[in-house]
C-alpha cells in the first residue's frame, strides 16, 4: 500500500464516519460541525484526484458559505424544544425506512447496469491551484471581500435578531 492509497483510505473512512455522525448526532449544531468535516474530507479526496479547483470550491462554498447558512437557520429556529414527529404516527415511522430501502434498491440497480469507462489521465480533471487562487485574490479581491463583509453583517444581524431578553 502506497501513500496515496493510505490517504484515500483515511479520507474515505473519515468521510463515512463523519457522515454517520451527522445523521446520528442528537444536537443540531454538533451535527452541522460534523457536516463541515464531511465537506473537508471530500475536499481531501478531490485533492487526491488532483482536482484542486473542485477542492477549493468545496472548502470555500460548502464548508464556508453553505454552513454559515445552515447555522443561520439553526439560530433562527428554536431547536432547543424536542420535536418528535413520529409519536403515535405509524405511517411516518415506517415511511422513512421504506423510502430509504426503495432508494437504495434503485441506486443498486442503476450501479449494476452502468458501464464504467476506463479512466485515463486525459479524462481526469487536472486543475492548477495557482491558476485559481491568483485571479481570486488579485483581480477578484474586491468582490471576495464584499461577500465576506456581507456574511459578517448577516451573522451579526442573526445574532441580534435571535437574542432573547431574559429579564422583563
Amino acid at each position: 500500500m502506497n501513500a496515496g492509497d493510505a490517504l484515500f483510505l483515511f479520507f474515505s473512512l473519515a468521510l463515512v464516519l463523519s457522515a454517520l455522525m451527522v445523521v446520528l448526532s442528537p444536537n443540531a449544531v454538533v451535527s452541522a460541525l460534523y457536516l463541515v468535516l464531511v465537506f473537508l474530507f471530500t475536499a481531501g479526496l478531490y485533492i487526491l484526484l488532483q482536482a484542486f479547483f473542485l477542492a477549493l470550491l468545496q472548502v470555500l462554498v460548502y464548508a464556508g458559505a453553505i454552513m454559515v447558512l445552515f447555522l443561520f437557520v439553526m439560530m433562527v429556529l428554536d431547536l432547543r424544544k424536542p420535536c418528535r414527529w413520529w409519536d403515535g404516527n405509524l405511517p411516518a415511522l415506517m415511511g422513512g425506512p421504506l423510502v430509504g430501502l426503495a432508494f437504495g434498491a434503485a441506486v443498486w440497480a442503476t450501479l449494476r447496469r452502468t458501464v464504467w469507462p476506463e479512466a485515463t489521465s486525459e479524462t481526469l480533471f487536472r486543475g492548477d491551484l495557482a491558476a485559481v487562487v491568483t485571479p481570486l485574490f488579485s483581480r477578484f479581491l474586491l468582490p471576495v471581500e464584499i461577500i465576506a463583509l456581507l456574511l459578517l453583517v448577516a451573522t451579526i444581524g442573526v445574532v441580534v435578531l435571535t437574542r432573547r431578553e431574559d429579564h422583563p
